[in-house]
């Protein structure tokens, strides 16, 4: 069993942030637990090579409060920005650790980890996202064909296959322009139009199905999938079936609600509750980013990190003190 004076479990940019935060204030020894075996998941994973990262969202610009902040630059430099950020501070990462119980027993929180960790803590800031647990058609996907369906770009390049994108938000217009460059690509949307598509993305799927390398079904529920042959066939419910080599869902991501309740954590409707600081109802059990945010830009993470650790010091900085030395270092 390790001991830490802060476990913060998930190490995208809010769990990166909260640990700097947490270093920058004398808080240590800190601990971030991952369960991949690398930072920023959702960028790795979602974000088309050469993808732009923007701190503005939708036209708002949000100002960084904390030691962290960054302009416009591509997903690449993006994520040596914030590896460069790791080395920097010397984060203690613990990769391939996804926290599977956290449970409270007397002055600290007991984490256990699917790699076999087991971590105790008297404050935990969880700041796993939502991406990290991705919206999945209601509808069964047969066993057959569960290679063939992916819900993020994989890391092995796709070519010449006719690929079938599902969704309507960001997301699934950049991974189909991204796909379009050496496939046949197809993007299904349920609504008549976009309407959630930023104006790059816009732009950017307008041009390619003028160039004719993405072909939209607007309007069109997909009833369910079956294998056929090597291909997966896709059963539209306007009676349409069409076999494709591939399926993307991009259908957002979900809130592990499960989990945080199993945790202890109430819910008003479908967030969490927390107070200014991303505090819940369970005393040092903090949240941070898309948990806490509504859904925003990296910088809105970023901030989301220093929110919690002036909460952290504003409330339990006599705690740590009290509770023994190396609280604080």
């Amino acid at each position: 069993m390790e001991q830490v004076k802060l476990a913060v479990i998930g190490a995208g940019p809010a769990g990166i942030a909260t640990a700097v935060e947490a270093k920058e204030a004398n808080i240590g020894p800190v601990m971030v637990l991952e369960k991949k075996g690398h930072i920023c998941d959702t960028i790795e994973s979602l974000y088309p090579a050469g993808k732009r990262v923007d701190p503005v969202h939708r036209k708002v610009k949000v100002e960084p409060i904390g030691k962290l902040s960054f302009n416009t630059e591509t997903r690449e430099a993006f994520l040596d920005r914030m590896k460069k950020v790791v080395r920097e501070n010397d984060l203690d990462i613990r990769y391939w650790n996804e926290a599977q119980d956290v449970i409270r027993r007397e002055e600290n929180f007991h984490i256990r980890t699917g790699g076999g960790l087991e971590v105790q803590a008297p404050i935990v800031v969880m700041a796993i996202g939502i991406f990290g647990k991705p919206v999945k058609p209601r509808y069964p996907i047969p066993k057959a064909i569960k290679d063939k369906i992916y819900y993020s770009l994989p890391e092995a390049p796709i070519k010449k296959r006719k690929i079938l994108v599902v969704g309507g938000g960001d997301t699934a217009a950049e991974i189909a322009c991204f796909l379009s460059k050496h496939n046949d690509v197809t993007l299904s949307y349920r609504r008549p139009e976009f309407f959630r598509l930023n104006e790059i993305n816009i732009c950017n799927v307008n041009e390619c199905v003028r160039r004719g390398t993405i072909n939209t079904m607007m309007a069109t529920d997909i009833k369910g999938l079956e294998p056929q042959g090597d291909k997966v066939l896709v059963n539209f419910k306007d009676g349409r079936n069409i076999d494709f080599d591939a399926v993307f869902y991009c259908l957002g991501g979900m809130t592990p609600r499960k989990f945080l309740e199993k945790i202890g954590i109430k819910f008003d409707r479908n967030r969490a509750m927390t107070d200014e600081y991303g505090e819940t109802n369970i005393p040092r059990l903090f949240l941070a980013g898309d948990l806490v945010a509504q859904k925003g830009t990296i910088m809105v993470a970023f901030n989301s990190g220093k929110k919690v650790i002036d909460g952290i010091l504003a409330r339990y900085g006599d705690l740590l003190k009290n509770q023994g030395k190396g609280i604080f270092t």
